[in-house]
């Protein structure tokens, strides 16, 4: 039987490789869209658990995700802050989501308190000079064909100078100076959300209670890190969840569509042989096998080319953009794998019936 299976692969090569690339889209479709979506996401997380802080402090509306919050804050809610009993640093920030040329988040910050909370780590340069510097982080500063402390950078379609290149895992990738992004967002004198410190984890409660009892300022969210990196999971995000399985579902027609075209021709182009087989005394089982085998092995090359392609796409990406996120897990690759499969043998099922199905005489008779 494997050798027929082979044969009647290798007689229609053309269909043969449509049907392995078409496996592959799928599967390249499904990895990259989970790997860019988990990527941005844990990405997201790494870099904010990373900034030193124990707290977070935002107005009563804004939304955990806080690129899209604006800056409805006034920065001098940092001063009442900084009176709550062990609290020993409170960062005001902004963080602006922009799309100017690519989908970014710029960071404005108090340098003092900002660095307070956990130094930086220059890898060259320092801190601001002026208000039209910029600090980047390292791996933006790898990013469109390199850049190095001097050099100029449009944000928000002003030029800065780079003032400083730090690693990464700091929160943002371009840092500006809190009242300069202020300035241009029109939202002077205001902040997206306060950091704190505080002396000892253990009193984290203390702190909470005694901010939510100050004047103003029960109506604040109040969260640790721990809290909000918790927040941080496909289940609170559900356009993320959305997105993702809207994709996988896309992938799965594709190549559920494909396959049964190229089972379903095969199985037509081979009636004669289908009665041959029949005649000669083949059960309906062994000819169900067969179709089957074919869509196995047509499923094994495309899975195989397909996670080949994406481990090329994340290389590509990762030289091109070394910004970019590109998260591919082996659970996700299994995943893939396995979805792959389910949706090719679905998409032979009824192509392996009909044959099975086949009259041995009228197969015989077929011209």
């Amino acid at each position: 039987m494997n050798k027929l299976v082979l044969n009647n692969l290798l007689h229609r090569p053309l269909r043969t490789a449509i049907s392995v690339f078409a496996v592959a889209i799928e599967v390249v479709m499904i990895l990259s869209i989970v790997a860019i979506m988990f990527g941005m996401l844990n990405d997201q997380k790494t870099r904010i658990s990373g900034i030193g802080a124990d707290m977070i402090v935002r107005p009563a509306n804004a939304s955990f995700i806080s690129a899209i919050g604006g800056a409805p804050a006034p920065v001098r809610v940092a001063d009442v802050l900084r009176k709550v009993p062990h609290v020993e640093v409170v960062a005001p920030v902004i963080t602006n989501l922009s799309t100017a040329g690519s989908v970014e988040t710029i960071w404005g910050i108090d340098y003092p308190s900002y660095n307070a909370l956990k130094p930086f780590e220059f890898v060259s340069g320092g801190p601001f000079e002026g208000p039209n510097d910029v600090i980047i982080d390292d791996y933006y500063a790898r990013a469109d064909n390199g850049h190095k402390v001097g050099d100029s950078v449009k944000i928000l379609n002003h030029d800065f100078r780079i003032s400083g290149i730090v690693e990464h895992g700091k929160g943002g990738r371009k840092f500006l100076r809190l009242d300069t992004l202020g300035s241009l967002m029109g939202s002077d004198g205001h902040a997206t959300l306060f950091y704190l410190k505080s002396d000892n984890i253990a009193n984290q409660e203390l702190i909470r209670k005694e901010l939510k009892a100050l004047p103003g300022m029960s109506e604040y969210q109040v969260q640790t890190m721990d809290e909000w990196l918790s927040l941080m999971t496909p289940a609170h995000l559900p356009a993320f969840t959305t997105a993702l399985y809207t994709v996988i579902w896309i992938a799965v027609i594709v190549g559920f569509l494909v396959i049964f075209q190229s089972m379903y021709t095969a199985v037509m182009e081979r009636t004669r042989e289908i009665g041959i087989l029949k005649s000669l005394g083949a059960s309906k089982g062994y000819i169900v096998g067969v179709v089957l085998r074919e869509t196995f092995v047509l499923s094994i090359a495309g899975v195989v080319l397909g996670i080949a392609l994406t481990l090329l796409l994340r290389a590509f990406l990762s030289y091109r953009n070394p910004t970019f996120s590109f998260q591919l897990t082996s659970e996700w690759m299994i995943r893939g794998a396995a979805i792959a499969f389910a949706g090719a043998f679905i998409g032979a099922v009824y192509p392996a019936l009909k044959a099975a199905h086949k009259d041995p005489i009228d197969a015989l008779a077929y011209e």
